[in-house]
């Protein structure tokens, strides 16, 4: 039993470095974008001047709608007031509009988590590509996830909703079964595990249609933070 269970750590383990490295090559990604664009600015101001000095107005309004096109696909779709979960969150908004699913994010935490960034990410990633894979099955008009996250109390309330092709989804043992394989079950037990070790509370309900899944974080002050968390000094 001992050898089983240090085998499924190993396996926990690496799944979770998988996950933290995907996110961060995210991250930057879009980041690099954002400074590209800055870089590129100066550029586009000299450009509209020239056109402006011939007096071409229409050429610097068909400028300024390409740039306007191209700011809106940079521009972030989330300010909670947390910048960890801002750039998970837009990381992550970027890569399912990149195909084709539909976002809305109503997203606000004006306090700093307790909870290390490593769970963060664990927790928020983990959701965020269960929902993006299951809304690939549908077609692009009915792609859609909701991201809500809010503090109730002295609780971090998460809260993600997608759309699925199936009707309810069925449990085996008190459990959804996992139709991504065992990455997607890996993921699953890390998420699982992260909420009890925080005394947290999770909720997975499949009604016709639609997934929801939502989690309860305390984040009383007087609680012990993990290593490498956000907690104020």
């Amino acid at each position: 039993m001992g050898f089983l269970s240090r085998r499924m750590d190993r396996r926990v383990a690496a799944y979770q470095r998988d996950l933290m490295e995907t996110h961060y090559a995210e991250v930057e990604n879009m980041y690099r974008q954002v400074r590209l664009w800055r870089h590129d600015w100066r550029s586009h101001l000299q450009a509209m001047k020239a056109y402006a000095a011939q007096g071409d107005l229409e050429a610097v309004r068909r400028y300024l709608d390409a740039l306007d096109d191209d700011l809106s696909a940079l521009d972030t779709a989330v300010k909670t007031g947390n910048p960890m979960t801002d750039a998970i969150l837009n990381s992550k908004i970027s890569l399912a509009r990149s195909k084709h699913i539909r976002v809305e994010a109503d997203a606000h935490i004006p306090v700093r988590l307790r909870l290390s960034e490593l769970d963060l990410c664990c927790i928020l990633g983990n959701l965020f590509d269960n929902a993006i894979e299951a809304s690939l099955a549908l077609p692009e008009d009915r792609r859609l996830i909701r991201v809500y996250m809010d503090m109730k109390g002295s609780q971090l309330y998460v809260s993600f909703t997608n759309l699925t092709a199936a009707g309810k989804l069925p449990k085996t043992g008190g459990r959804f079964s996992s139709t991504k394989g065992r990455d997607r079950g890996l993921g699953l037990v890390r998420m699982d595990a992260i909420v009890e070790r925080l005394a947290g509370y999770l909720s997975r309900n499949s009604e016709d249609g639609a997934f929801t899944t939502e989690i309860l974080l305390p984040q009383e002050s007087g609680s012990s933070p993990e290593s490498g968390d956000s907690s104020p000094d």
